[in-house]
């Protein structure tokens, strides 16, 4: 009786430490990516300034290549450029939250009026 109690404790320890082991594997791949990569930014010369949502797996992205602007279409398995921007639509001192979809929207119109 000794031996069966000793055996389904030692069961239930190892179960609970199983779980703690992939519960923190779960835990540190959703910190994984929301924080994204951790590598150095500072000799890249691309730079993403903002992203926009369309869908589940579909945005919008403004980046930043050589001082010039690029709007992307990105889809899975396809990027494609949309519109490279004359002029900034955001500098380094804009907060990019919210400001950029007004601005956006703001140059579609203008680009769709004859």
């Amino acid at each position: 009786m000794d031996s069966t109690a000793s055996l389904a404790g030692q069961l239930v320890q190892l179960g609970l430490g199983l779980l703690v082991v992939v519960g923190l594997i779960f835990l540190l791949g959703y910190l994984m990516r929301r924080v994204g990569p951790l590598s150095p930014q500072g000799g890249q010369h691309i730079r993403v300034i903002s992203t926009y949502p369309l869908g589940p797996r579909d945005r919008l992205a403004l980046v930043e290549v050589g001082g010039q602007q690029l709007l992307l279409g990105i889809s899975p398995g396809r990027i494609t450029t949309l519109h490279v921007l004359d002029e900034p639509v955001m500098d380094d001192t804009e907060v990019p939250n919210g400001e950029f979809a007004r601005k956006l929207q703001a140059i579609l119109k203008r680009e769709q009026k004859p």
